[in-house]
């Protein structure tokens, strides 16, 4: 009988040690992903190409004692790190504040099942504009026939010649290496090398560098670029022999690279009160072209972004490093 009370213990024991044991992981691992919550604000809307990012929002989270504070940037994107461990079970409170839309409080509740993988998405509810509250005693200016204005930078070549040159390399064939340099590859022969060296002059480089053996025993030789790597300015071939006596071709083409620019133009799409466009990397001197009440006019965006009759943000869009714009109009003006 007493046997039968060690062996109930054993197992009781085991079965305590090994959920003591899960815990300790399942907290570890908790830890190791709890520090960061990340999401977008985001303006509601029923219309989903209406749902437009919120920059520059503030967003606060508080856990206990512990206050961290951050701002969406241009995509609406915000990301809070906590100094501190937080267990399940714990609550965060998050609330979101920005001047032109109303104040949003949420409580997160902390689970072990992917809680700190979600993405939180706060979708704030529009403040009435300020023409709205003032009524409609002065009519919105209209803002029409908007077109995006830059400059694109571009690389053009040009063809001013080419470069033909030969060389020989100097050898007698059939007479041990004894291991002084330079062998044949396989370390049995004597060899010989020889070089070229050619400069395309400023503003130029080679393209199109093709070298080749062309009398000789050209089987029994190795041709070596080096460093150069085209499109360069300078060009340094060499070439080995093993073999008797070889001549060698080399044959390049010569271009004068420039930048040149254009101005391009493109439109933008507008949703409800907001335009949107992108630009290339290699752009310039953005500025929109528009017209206020029928009158034509055009409005460098400058680095501050600045519009009289509407407020800008930018970002990087992808990979490529397009910029994106997104311009939401001031009050007093419409579409």
């Amino acid at each position: 009988m007493r046997w039968k009370w060690i062996a109930v213990a054993a197992i009781v024991g085991a079965i305590a040690l090994i959920t003591i044991a899960v815990l300790v992981v399942r907290a570890r691992r908790w830890d190791a992903t709890l520090m960061t919550l990340q999401g977008a604000v985001i303006r509601r809307d029923a219309d989903p190409q209406r749902e437009l990012p919120v920059a520059d929002a503030l967003i606060v989270a508080t856990r206990g004692t512990t206050t961290i504070t951050a701002h969406s940037d241009a995509s609406g994107y915000f990301k809070i790190k906590f100094p501190e461990v937080i267990w399940p079970g714990q609550t965060i409170s998050l609330s979101f504040r920005h001047a032109n839309y109303r104040p949003m409080d949420v409580n997160l509740k902390m689970e072990f099942r992917s809680m700190m993988r979600r993405l939180y998405i706060a979708a704030l509810e529009p403040e009435p504009s300020a023409v709205q509250k003032a009524g409609t005693s002065k009519p919105a200016l209209a803002v029409s026939n908007i077109r995006v204005r830059y400059t694109e930078n571009f690389q053009t070549d040009e063809d001013v010649g080419s470069a033909v040159r030969t060389f020989q390399v100097v050898n007698h064939g059939n007479i041990p290496c004894h291991r002084e340099a330079p062998c044949s590859p396989d370390g049995t022969w004597k060899a010989a090398r020889g070089s070229i060296s050619l400069d395309a002059g400023v503003g130029n480089v080679f393209r199109n560098v093709r070298v080749s053996c062309i009398a000789g025993p050209c089987p029994f030789t190795r041709i070596d670029m080096g460093d150069s790597k085209p499109p360069s300015r300078t060009l340094d071939v060499s070439a080995l022999d093993w073999s008797d006596t070889a001549t060698f071709l080399l044959e390049a083409q010569v271009v004068h690279t420039t930048i040149g620019s254009s101005v391009r133009h493109s439109y933008p799409v507008i949703f409800d009160r907001t335009l949107n466009f992108t630009v290339p990397p290699t752009q310039e001197g953005v500025s929109l072209e528009a017209e206020i009440n029928g009158a034509p006019m055009v409005f460098p965006l400058g680095p501050d972004l600045y519009l009289s009759w509407a407020t800008c943000t930018a970002r990087i869009a992808d990979a490529e490093k397009s910029t994106a714009y997104r311009c939401e109009l001031k009050p007093g003006y419409r579409f």
